[in-house]
């Protein structure tokens, strides 16, 4: 098993809560990290259909299965056992009683939080960090390899090829998760719908030039996008508000979670294909910003990242806010390090002045320096701790 940085935040969690809820994309190895935090416990998941009748039918007894907690996967399916667990913890009175898992979003959080208000910490489980696969010499040589291969744990757990399994975690997305969130009818049009996004990674969205492109109406894509978002296949990077002095883009960048589903969805097969293809630019600006999301909420902490663009188009990929400033990020897919590299930084730091906290690039090179007050660090090494 390949050590998941989030382990020790569900363990912190599990002291001072009865319950934790791990939720996230499926396949990104929740059940996994549950049994790993709690092995000597009761597990049992509702996706199995006998074990989901006897909850639904008799959720009393099936708890009774739990004296002294467990893991309850995929809770979702059974969401009448979170009132019973609710009247179980304020009984008992003992934290790190239950780890719950699941993997919609929407439907899950909103119903946890209602029932388990203050009963329950959250985490979100994404694939593998970077720093999760260099640790364990799991990394793919090269970073063309890494953003084609992906994160998903199965592709590092099996002997099985990446283009073989995102293909079929792809049809298996469509047929089961679209399905339950938006009984989508036209499969067809959704997954066209999904691959045009898969083109516009890394790119600022307009959600009617994509229904447009796909034939579909404005508020069919919103629908849809909110669908991929709450199975955790995309997330919406947004616009910083600082403007100084300047007229601001309000619409928000579009990512993947994944690099691998990305690249796949774009046909891409081989190493070789990724290094040439026109969108390897946005792929890699993907690949950077999914890792730090993943960081963020690896320790159970909200992402406080944003972008910034004027409506010149001066842009700095990523802000983050820590410590009371902003952190500017700006990301280069070329290997070498140039002086145009460093323009958009240098800019953003004169605008912003005071308010400017460290600069830092983060390039496909593999050198760690600095160049006069930025710090240049490559790919594999960033983290948004070190703000």
């Amino acid at each position: 098993m390949i050590k998941r940085t989030a382990y020790a935040s569900v363990i912190e969690m599990l002291k001072g809560f009865p319950v934790a809820t791990i939720t996230g994309p499926r396949q990104s190895g929740k059940t996994t990290l549950a049994r790993a935090v709690m092995p000597d416990r009761p597990y049992f998941s509702l996706e199995d259909p006998d074990v989901r009748m006897f909850a639904q039918s008799d959720p009393r007894s099936f708890l009774e299965r739990f004296p002294d907690g467990g893991i309850i996967d995929e809770v979702q399916r059974v969401p009448q056992l979170l009132s019973y667990i609710q009247t179980i913890v304020d009984r008992d009175g003992r934290t790190g009683l239950f780890i719950l898992t699941g993997s919609q979003q929407f439907g899950l959080i909103s119903d946890v939080t209602q029932t388990l208000a203050g009963r329950t910490a959250f985490l979100e489980l994404l694939p593998f960090a970077i720093d999760e696969l260099e640790n364990t010499d799991k990394l793919p040589p090269s970073v063309d390899e890494t953003i084609l291969t992906g994160f998903y744990p199965p592709i590092y757990d099996r002997n099985v090829s990446p283009a073989m399994w995102l293909g079929a975690y792809v049809a298996s997305y469509v047929e089961r998760d679209v399905r339950q969130l938006l009984k989508v009818h036209e499969l067809d049009g959704f997954q066209r719908f999904v691959k045009l996004c898969a083109g516009r990674t890394g790119q600022i969205l307009n959600l009617s030039s994509l229904a447009t492109d796909c034939g579909i109406t404005h508020n069919t894509a919103k629908a849809w996008l909110s669908v991929m978002q709450a199975s955790y296949l995309v997330f919406l990077l947004r616009p910083h508000h600082a403007n100084f002095s300047k007229r601001l883009i309000k619409s928000p960048k579009l990512y993947f979670y994944d690099t691998g589903l990305a690249a796949w969805l774009l046909g891409l097969r081989k190493a070789d294909q990724v290094s040439t293809h026109p969108s390897r630019g946005a792929l890699f600006e993907t690949l950077v910003v999914s890792d730090m999301m993943k960081n963020f909420m690896n320790h159970g902490e909200a992402a406080s990242l944003y972008f910034w663009r004027d409506s010149n188009g001066n842009e700095v990929d990523v802000i983050v806010e820590a410590g009371g400033k902003l952190n500017p990020i700006e990301i280069k897919s070329g290997k070498t390090l140039a002086d145009d590299f460093f323009i958009n930084l240098e800019r953003w730091c004169r605008l912003a002045g005071k308010s400017a906290g460290t600069p830092m690039l983060i390039y496909a090179g593999d050198q760690h320096l600095k160049h006069k007050n930025i710090i240049v660090s490559s790919w594999k090494h960033f983290k948004p701790a070190d703000f």
